[in-house]
């Protein structure tokens, strides 16, 4: 969602009219609106990895959205379509294929089902990184663009992201984070870390939503002496000063990995989710194998969390030549160059 938006943000000033399609129930339906950018939601469902129950149900919804998706082209008439993955999108590239020309961004490292069925209708695929061309066949134009950013993540140093989050600016900052709906293994591992890591570091967690009644739990149990150094959050909005004010960062390993943290320079311990699709793991892989991240496996987390902040913490070289590595990957202009071939594209439908 985010990566879509920050190139419709690209686009904005083009005044090119945009319409996002996604799903019925959809989660992005109130943050795409908040964007100004108008917005409609067709039937849809996945169908790997789905139980043979459930399967003819989630067919019936896929051809339901094909119908609703010729409709919508019918109505709307666009000249190119913008796909970045997911099975919503599916539908809608089979109604679109014959008529008209499709972009497809691809986030990860290694594309999922949805992405590589998706590539089979577009004119042009945009790639985060060189390394996902091997995943594509050799007559696709693929073009690397790397993970587009929003603007305002670029608003932030560090000395003014500290102040905003009330943290000291001369102590070492811990980032945690498992993503907008949090990660459990992650939390709990941090929350008995505290004790030990706190007079060491500061630290920055933000939890998700789920789990923020545990983590007001043990926040309130905390050394007094400990609390102030332990700044928790259920969602952070601003998400830039986040990320400028750390030294180090504890995650999953998801797409945005591979381009916020380059940004920001931000080594990390990465975590990939160990229940899906191995996409996170090729990211985590991606960023360790050029030195800028270390991965500490899921169900490892209890035994090697607090060590391997520890180690990082107490080695500024290490950490310093993993920053340079992490920033040697930034490709900040992503969402300018996916951006222009949407135009290209458009252009060419034209003619």
């Amino acid at each position: 969602m985010y990566p879509a938006l920050s190139v419709l943000q690209e686009l904005a000033n083009q005044a090119q009219q945009v319409l996002w399609v996604g799903g019925q129930s959809g989660m992005e339906a109130d943050l795409v609106a908040r964007q100004g950018v108008a917005y409609t939601g067709i039937p849809a469902a996945g169908v790997h990895g789905v139980g043979l129950r459930s399967l003819p149900g989630n067919l019936f919804q896929l051809a339901r959205g094909w119908l609703a998706s010729g409709r919508i082209l019918r109505s709307f008439q666009p000249d190119v379509l913008l796909f970045t993955g997911g099975y919503v999108a599916v539908p809608m590239a089979v109604a679109a294929a014959r008529r008209y020309p499709i972009l497809l961004y691809v986030p990860d490292i290694e594309p999922g089902l949805a992405l590589k069925t998706l590539a089979r209708f577009a004119r042009i695929i945009a790639i985060t990184a060189e390394e996902s061309r091997e995943y594509f066949p050799a007559g696709k134009r693929t073009a690397v663009t790397g993970y587009p950013l929003r603007p305002e993540l670029r608003d932030w140093n560090r000395d003014e992201a500290r102040a905003r989050l009330g943290l000291d600016p001369d102590s070492p900052v811990l980032l945690v984070f498992g993503g907008s709906k949090g990660a459990r293994s992650i939390n709990r591992a941090l929350l008995a870390a505290l004790p030990r890591l706190l007079p060491q570091m500061q630290i920055l967690h933000i939890s998700g939503e789920l789990d923020w009644p545990e983590i007001q739990v043990a926040q309130a149990a905390l050394d007094p002496a400990l609390l102030a150094r332990y700044h928790a959050f259920p969602y952070l909005h601003e998400m830039g000063a986040a990320l400028a004010s750390a030294d180090l960062a504890v995650s999953r390993s998801g797409a945005s990995t591979l381009g916020e943290y380059p940004l920001f320079g931000l080594p990390a311990i990465l975590v990939p989710y160990p229940y899906a699709w191995r996409y996170q793991r090729v990211n985590a892989a991606y960023l360790q194998q050029r030195g800028a991240a270390v991965i500490v496996e899921n169900d490892e987390l209890a035994e090697k969390l607090v060590t391997q902040v520890e180690a990082l913490m107490r080695a500024p070289e290490q950490r310093d030549a993993m920053r340079a590595a992490m920033r040697s990957l930034a490709r900040p202009d992503a969402a300018r160059k996916i951006a222009d071939l949407v135009v290209e594209l458009a252009a060419r439908g034209k003619g």
